[in-house]
């Protein structure tokens, strides 16, 4: 999942992995979600890519699972809504709805014993029944 949202939010922000940049992207934004286009490409991509490195370290995962489950919602409803489930072309909300069930568990369950929430909630709690790291 954060390998899909790196390159996603990469492609908004730097037109990395053959995306449209961030010129572009906000074009697009503005005509699906209106103005100013160039801060919710920003936004949407700053979401995408730095969600994903914050969920590689486990970082702010339930806060980040709910930036993205929040990110594939508006996605499906402005984006991909119109054209249903499973359509080839141009591709339906499936994939929308996936990584947004995905980001919700996220949010549910959290990162887990080996990430950066784990480490700082046993500092900061100062429980050392854990001794994983």
């Amino acid at each position: 999942m954060a390998w899909v949202f790196f390159v996603y939010g990469a492609q908004k922000l730097f037109g990395w992995f053959h995306g449209q940049g961030l010129d572009q992207t906000a074009a697009f934004m503005a005509d699906v979600i209106g103005s100013p286009g160039r801060f919710w490409a920003v936004v949407g991509g700053i979401i995408e890519f730095g969600g994903a490195i914050a969920l590689v370290l486990g970082f702010g995962t339930r806060l980040v699972g709910l930036a993205l489950f929040g990110d594939m919602l508006v996605a499906m409803i402005r984006v991909t809504w119109k054209t249903g489930l499973h359509q080839p072309t141009p591709p339906g909300y499936e994939l929308n709805l996936a990584l947004a069930a995905l980001a919700l568990v996220m949010v549910l369950m959290g990162a887990g014993r080996y990430s950066l929430d784990a480490l700082i909630e046993r500092g900061l709690l100062g429980t050392r029944e854990d001794s994983a790291f």
